[in-house]
Formats: structure tokens, C-alpha cells, sequence
């Protein structure tokens, strides 16, 4: 293999939990809410799907949110419509809360790396293979991985809010493939979404996939691709 390009979300990094999502923006915004209130709160977050890279929705989408739903990460700003906009269904003290959450997710606090992605991505840095990050996302994500001292392994970042187009259309991978120099032939894609990270498979490209697990529970998923790049 002369190129990997991986997923974000669920591949490399995980987000935080709803929890703990909901918990940091309270405390910014100095608002109070009760332990059992701020459960519940999250919990229902959790079920409407309102954190970007957690749970998907767990019941319907709101009518005057589905026609953005499938759509979403096409731009910064239909993603931050969607996303605010099952938010809101959950009752929080503040309206201003959903955009503050919203914002949160953004935050490189907000993310941390699997145990094995410095190891996987410096081992491919050493080997001469070319690394690319390749996401269905509405921000930028940059600033994640330099805070976490990732950056200096990615040779491109190719994210579909910057294009107006979202895996699993092949012209993501090609972009990537052609930054990087790389013969789709020659590279592995890896995510954890069968769908949109399979669509790389219509180029070309050798497809690995990895479970969407929290990062404690998934201590060693990527290192078995190393075998694979050889």
C-alpha cells in the first residue's frame, strides 16, 4: 500500500460522552441544573441524536428537520441546522444551550484520540505510507489534531463540508488519493461506516473496517491494519 486514508469519527478519535458534553457547556455557561435533571437531560440528548459522532437517533427526526438530516454534511451550515435543530427538542434551561453545545463538539476537549492512533499513524509515518484524513463533517477538524500532536502524520485532509458533497461519493476518495499522489489501487481506506467509508471500493481503493466503540473499549482496532499495509 503507498496510502491510508481513514475516517474521523468512530476511526481515529472519539467523541465525548453526552454526558460529559453536557456537563462541560453548564459549566461555562454557570447554569445549574440538578444530578438527576442533568441525567435526564442528557439522556434524552442522547436519544435524539444530538451530539455530532455520538448515539444516530433513537426515534424520528422532526419534521422540519429531515430535508437537512440526509444532506447535513454538505456545509457548516447544514450541519449546525440539524444538529441544533434535534437538540432542541430536548427541554435545557437556556435556549442558548443548544448552539453552546453545538460548539462544544468543535473543541479538541471534546475528542480524544483510540489508545492506538499515535502508534498506528507514527508507525505509518516511519514506513514511508501516506497518510489522509477523509470525513463527512461540517467543521474543521485541524485544530483536533494538532492539539492532540497528530497533525504532522496527515498529509491531506478532504472534508466533505469543504467540497459540498459527502462519502460515499468516490470523488472524496479520489481527491484524497490524487493529494497524496497515491494510485487508489495502492491505498487501504479505514472507517467504521460500511456505507459512506465502503464507498471507496468503487475507486479502487482496499477497504478496512473498525467497530464505532468508545475508546476505552476498543484498545487495539486500528493496529491490525498495519499487517495489512505490509
Amino acid at each position: 500500500m503507498a496510502a491510508v486514508l481513514f475516517d474521523f469519527s468512530g476511526t481515529l478519535f472519539r467523541v465525548e460522552s453526552t454526558e460529559s458534553w453536557l456537563r462541560a457547556v453548564l459549566a461555562d455557561s454557570e447554569v445549574s441544573l440538578s444530578e438527576g435533571e442533568l441525567i435526564r437531560a442528557a439522556k434524552e440528548l442522547e436519544t435524539v441524536g444530538a451530539l455530532p459522532g455520538g448515539a444516530f437517533p433513537s426515534r424520528p427526526v422532526p419534521d422540519d428537520v429531515a430535508p437537512l438530516w440526509g444532506i447535513r454534511d454538505q456545509s457548516a451550515e447544514l450541519h449546525r441546522a440539524a444538529y441544533t435543530g434535534v437538540s432542541r427538542q430536548v427541554a435545557l434551561p437556556d435556549p442558548e444551550l443548544h448552539d453552546r453545545l453545538y460548539d462544544r463538539h468543535m473543541t479538541p476537549a471534546a475528542w480524544c484520540p483510540y489508545p492506538d492512533t499515535a502508534e498506528v499513524l507514527g508507525a505509518l509515518h516511519e514506513r514511508g505510507i501516506a497518510v489522509g484524513v477523509v470525513s463527512n463533517i461540517g467543521w474543521d477538524l485541524r485544530p483536533v489534531f494538532r492539539d492532540h500532536g497528530l497533525d504532522a502524520y496527515i498529509g491531506t485532509y478532504v472534508l466533505s463540508y469543504e467540497h459540498g458533497i459527502q462519502k460515499p461519493d468516490a470523488r472524496l476518495f479520489a481527491t484524497a488519493c490524487d493529494t497524496l499522489g497515491a494510485d487508489p489501487r495502492d491505498t487501504l481506506m479505514v472507517g467504521d461506516d460500511r456505507r459512506a467509508d465502503g464507498g471507496a471500493a468503487a475507486l479502487g481503493c482496499a477497504v478496512h473496517f473498525v467497530d464505532h466503540l468508545p475508546v476505552t473499549g476498543r484498545p487495539d482496532g486500528l493496529r491490525p491494519l498495519l499487517d495489512l499495509v505490509g
